[in-house]
């Protein structure tokens, strides 16, 4: 597993390449925003006709995840579907995928602002979740509790590349805060150096850049 590993709020946490987040210690898997059924919300509601394979290359992403750490606990923070009209129009093929991944494990729907509704699913639904001193979330507020996991934001950092800028996703991290990037298909970032980012994240922040394994940078500002 091509991870890296980082310390935050007392816990030892590894940043995936493909944008999840591993708690060895509790045998846990965080993934947010994936915005299952983009490209038959953007349609409905007369946007861009984007390929509708995204369900299935992110459920494929997390089914390789999951075979490989095998948790025993899985966290979507939020924005798991486009909106509660995606997730009932969701195919057949999708929806029985997901429901074979959910199966055998304890499954956390952390509601997001585009699915703040119950979902068609198993699991619990909850606003958010503590464990032990890490509180899971879908949007970061801005007191400075330490030990706060959101998503939300998509985040991305640039960084110069042999001679040329390029744009990764990334987890945002400081000593109070976790921002984790995107997980699903189709779902676009902010850049580190917006102000919504730069007023969250602290003066010490990194970013840890989705390659492989993940490289750590401080956050571009």
């Amino acid at each position: 597993m091509n991870g890296t590993s980082f310390h935050f709020a007392g816990t030892d946490l590894m940043a995936l390449p493909s944008g999840a987040l591993h708690w060895p210690e509790r045998n846990l898997l965080c993934v947010s925003d994936l915005h299952l059924g983009k490209s038959e919300r953007m349609a409905r509601r007369g946007g861009p006709i984007l390929p509708p394979y995204e369900a299935r290359e992110t459920l494929d992403r997390l089914a390789t995840d999951l075979d490989r750490i095998k948790p025993s606990t899985v966290i979507c923070l939020g924005d798991s579907f486009d909106d509660l009209a995606a997730m009932r129009a969701l195919e057949d093929e999708a929806r029985a995928r997901l429901t074979t991944l959910m199966a055998g494990r304890k499954w956390i729907w952390i509601e997001g602002n585009h699915d703040a509704g119950p979902v068609d699913f198993g699991g619990a639904h909850q606003e958010s979740y503590k464990d032990g001193p890490l509180l899971f979330r879908h949007i970061a507020e801005t007191d400075e509790r330490p030990g706060e996991v959101t998503g939300h934001y998509h985040p991305k950092a640039r960084l110069a590349l042999r001679g040329r800028t390029v744009s990764r996703r990334c987890f945002l991290v400081d000593e109070n805060r976790l921002i984790l990037p995107a997980y699903g298909t189709y779902t676009g970032g902010l850049k580190s150096e917006a102000d919504v980012l730069s007023a969250l994240m602290g003066p010490e922040a990194k970013a840890i850049l989705l390659t492989d394994p993940p490289l750590t940078i401080p956050m571009p500002r």
